[in-house]
């Protein structure tokens, strides 16, 4: 008997998101969602208390998102099944955040430079709820009447390359994934066919050969929007060949954010339940 559909990647105002947990379940029940998992940017949300429970009918699986270096391309693991009480995480995430704020704060200089505006940290931290992120500066810039919209933000100031842009600060790849082994919780890598891949059957087994479970392949990928290193289908079967995982989510971020999403992916349950029993804890 099926138990229904999953997405495995959503965010709140822990991070980048503008929506709470809360929120997240009740907008999951309105796409008839069964289970969720919220894999906030390099932090737990406070109200993501156990590694799995069910909240209101909604099977909640606490994640994470975490920016890793990958031998010179920068990425994100996402860790499913965590324990959000793991000492080893936290401590791990709390470096984490701080990092986010020393890009901030570089950032936020730039833009005092290359604006010739007023800004401050504390600007950016009034419109954040959790960890500091880029659709955080993009607000004040909006806010201050410095650009149109989030798109203009991004594309004009804030993408990589642009003149307010800093890169963080990332662990190396295999380092983030044994912080996720040891909280309990399967690693796999988001939304791989965006990254800046060259040549995919290396860095394939690299990432097995690292201790990475699953990819991402179940995913909104837009290729008008953003080019693609490689088509999904493609990728799909070249993970298979190596025993990957499978993953999948829509990356939604909420109303009025960069990628309003829930709903578009659908994961079947059974994908839950292969990440489960791969788990090294057992729930």
């Amino acid at each position: 008997m099926s138990r229904g559909y999953a997405d495995l990647h959503l965010h709140t105002v822990a991070s980048d998101g503008t929506v709470t947990v809360a929120e997240q379940i009740r907008r999951a029940k309105t796409v008839a969602l069964s289970c969720i998992s919220i894999t906030d940017h390099d932090v737990i949300s406070d109200d993501i208390m156990a590694r799995v429970e069910t909240i209101d009918g909604i099977e909640v699986i606490a994640g994470v998102e975490i920016k890793a270096d990958f031998d010179g391309i920068t990425g994100e693991i996402l860790g499913y099944f965590v324990d959000p009480k793991d000492g080893e995480l936290r401590r791990f995430l709390s470096g984490m955040e701080a990092a986010r704020i020393e890009r901030m704060e570089i950032m936020i200089d730039r833009c005092r430079q290359e604006l010739d505006i007023e800004i401050g940290l504390d600007d950016v931290r009034a419109v954040a709820g959790g960890n500091l992120g880029r659709p955080h500066l993009a607000r004040v810039l909006v806010a201050k009447g410095v650009v149109a919209d989030f798109s203009e933000a991004f594309s004009r100031l804030l993408r990589r390359g642009a003149p307010c842009y800093a890169p963080i600060e990332k662990d190396d790849f295999r380092s983030v994934v044994n912080v996720v082994h040891r909280a309990g919780g399967v690693a796999c890598l988001a939304h791989p066919c965006l990254m800046r891949v060259e040549s995919w059957d290396g860095f394939l087994d690299e990432l097995l050969a690292g201790g990475v479970d699953g990819l991402e392949t179940i995913y909104p990928y837009d290729p008008s929007g953003r080019s693609l290193t490689i088509d999904p289908r493609i990728l799909r079967t070249l993970a298979e060949k190596r025993g990957f995982l499978e993953s999948g989510g829509s990356d939604d971020h909420g109303p009025d954010s960069t990628k309003e999403s829930i709903g578009v992916v659908r994961l079947a349950y059974e994908h839950v339940e292969a990440l489960r029993n791969a788990l090294p804890v057992p729930i």
